[in-house]
């Protein structure tokens, strides 16, 4: 399908292109992580500290060269963490770099006698002077869990610079200690502790003071992002929310994700006539929204261009996971963005399906199977619904989920049973045991979230472990078959990653190199059940809608990757709670989309 979107001209254009990496804070990145290398091994190596000016350190404070010694390793791992700040453009990194590098440039000279070392670092200072304008970037959301893993990664990478600050003098070194005393010796000294290595001559001091120094970065660093005030990721306010419905009250059939904007973790932008919107979250510097934007078409290029001026002011990478192949359009024609197919969304056709014929023979049979085994199901909106089996589903749901992270960002809502979500469905299968369970006769759930006026869009799949395989393929078949009562014409369930390549990879004639692009995704499903999804979709003979990704640069697809694998839950960089701790809850964390449970393995 094809829409029309006024033109737009290339000045506007060329503005909404949005945050390209401007070639001087990338450069000036880039030389501040070289200084940050240098100020470390002057601080570090004694053969790295020899110059014409040696004859001038006989007059200098015999106590002065390890301080210096420990200024310079300090200086130089800071600008190593500024660096990348910098290459975004952020101010506070502007801030603390013109701060260190004069200092950088002290140590250098004072503790090598090193001219180079001080120009290098005065040669850095001057560009951002005289470029400040260039880093101008908001602060990103965060949290104090960064504390936390500043903690972890400053003391491995201390531990590790540590063991070679007490190993660069042999020669100094009093006897030969072993391995387990120098780490011991390196603990102690972040500590400020005298180890049990012994040294002659002032090295001693200098490895004291410059293990000091690490371990007084990384107390200092973790101290500060604890203490500092949390800049949150946006969320959903009332308002906002109000207004997302309005708009899909209008426009929510154009897009099956349409309703997932709805997820209370994104923020939005609208445009100024406020007819479109686009959702978004930020994870690790990538602003990523998912789907197509909401609301009249005609009003997108409006929202993209808030969307775009958003991520320009925070110097975030901007991506889209997930928009239709008229979303994608619109969105490569107005920023000059780029786009790359991801696979496929399984949409079926109420109308069209029947469990008749040799192609639905094997989920016809499993479908009889189950329910003969004595399975029911039932159908129903979430209105209908009473609240003491509604928090009965919601318990079961977080219960019997498959891992301890919630999984689901482009296609999951991440609550079941909220109040202003009464149109969404429910489907239930259920069996009388002898012994019944914590939920009574509840055996599996699928949650469902409303397309426009006459869809559904799977939002989630849940089933007790110890009920028979088939579940899902039970609901999925009492879904489609109650759809019309419902007033409910299309179906929307998985997306399949990659599905082109699966499909076309299998069949003869495909060539090596689509082959071995297949065979890779077929390991890979291992993890990430790329396959076992495309197969479970395929049997329900949906019609194939491709869903894509939108980018800016091929150098961001491997960032982009990782933060959509976060915000997916795939990747967990924070330590979650306890699921004792979590499973009382009355509002669900973001939920799964798909979620292949083993009943989808052994289809």
């Amino acid at each position: 399908m094809s829409t029309e979107v006024p033109g737009r001209s290339s000045r506007v254009r060329r503005m909404l292109r949005g945050p390209r990496p401007e070639v001087v804070p990338a450069l000036v990145g880039r030389a501040c992580a070289v200084v940050g290398l240098l100020d470390i091994a002057a601080g570090v190596f004694p053969r790295f500290r020899h110059s014409r000016m040696h004859a001038l350190a006989e007059v200098l404070p015999g106590s002065f060269g390890p301080f210096a010694a420990a200024l310079s390793l300090s200086a130089g791992v800071l600008l190593l963490l500024l660096a990348h700040g910098l290459k975004r453009r952020k101010r506070r990194a502007w801030r603390a770099a013109v701060a260190l590098l004069p200092a950088g440039a002290a140590a250098q000279f004072v503790y090598r006698h090193s001219t180079v070392g001080l120009i290098i670092s005065l040669a850095l200072l001057a560009p951002l002077l005289i470029h400040r304008k260039e880093f101008a970037a908001l602060p990103d959301p965060r949290s104090r869990w960064r504390a936390l893993a500043n903690l972890i990664l400053m003391s491995a990478g201390s531990l590790a610079l540590g063991m070679v600050i007490v190993s660069v003098h042999p020669h100094r070194m009093v006897g030969n200690p072993s391995l387990a005393d120098r780490l011991t010796h390196v603990v102690y000294g972040l500590f400020g502790f005298e180890g049990p290595v012994d040294y002659q001559g002032n090295a001693s001091w200098t490895v004291a003071f410059s293990l000091g120094a690490l371990g007084w970065l990384t107390a200092v660093t973790t101290i500060y992002l604890a203490f500092r005030p949390e800049h949150p990721a946006a969320r959903l306010t009332e308002e906002d929310e109000a207004q997302l419905r309005a708009l899909l009250h209008k426009h929510g059939s154009r897009d099956s994700l349409g309703h997932f904007a709805l997820r209370r973790d994104k923020a939005v932008v609208f445009s100024p006539s406020g007819k479109a919107a686009v959702t978004y979250r930020v994870v690790s510097g990538v602003m990523l929204a998912s789907g197509d934007p909401i609301g009249d078409v005609e009003a997108w290029p409006g929202a993209i261009e808030r969307f775009m001026d958003e991520a320009k002011a925070h110097s975030w990478t901007p991506a889209v996971v997930g928009c239709s192949e008229t979303g994608g359009e619109v969105w490569t024609r107005e920023t000059g963005l780029d786009a790359l197919e991801l696979g496929d969304e399984a949409v079926v056709d109420v109308a069209d399906f029947s469990l008749a014929g040799r192609a639905m023979r094997n989920v016809r049979q499993m479908v009889k199977r189950i329910e003969r085994a004595g399975y029911e199901t039932r159908v129903r909106r979430i209105h209908d619904l009473g609240e003491a089996e509604l928090e009965r589903i919601r318990r079961a749901a977080e219960d019997w989920r498959g891992t301890d992270t919630e999984r689901g960002f482009s296609m999951a809502l991440g609550r079941i049973g909220d109040p202003s979500d009464g149109d969404c469905l429910i489907a239930t299968a259920h069996k009388q045991d002898d012994e019944p369970g914590p939920y009574g006769d509840l055996k599996a759930i699928l949650h469902f979230v409303p397309w426009g006026t006459d869809g559904a869009s799977l939002e989630l799949m849940r089933r007790d472990r110890s009920a028979d395989p088939g579940m899902n393929e039970l609901l999925i078949v009492a879904t489609l078959q109650a759809a019309p009562k419902l007033g409910i014409k299309q179906v929307s369930l998985n997306f399949a990653m990659f599905r082109s390549a699966l499909a076309r990879g299998e069949k003869i004639g495909a060539g090596p190199v689509l082959r071995a692009w297949r065979g890779l995704l077929v390991f890979l499903s291992r993890w990430f059940q790329i396959e076992s999804l495309y197969k479970f979709n395929a049997k329900f003979q949906p019609r194939w809608e491709p869903r894509f990704l939108v980018y800016r640069a091929s150098g961001d697809l491997a960032r982009i990757g990782l933060a959509i694998m976060q915000a997916e839950g795939f990747v967990n960089v924070a330590l979650p709670l306890p699921r004792f701790l979590r499973r009382r809850r009355t509002v669900e964390r973001p939920c799964a989309h798909a979620v292949a449970e083993r009943d989808v393995r052994a289809a």
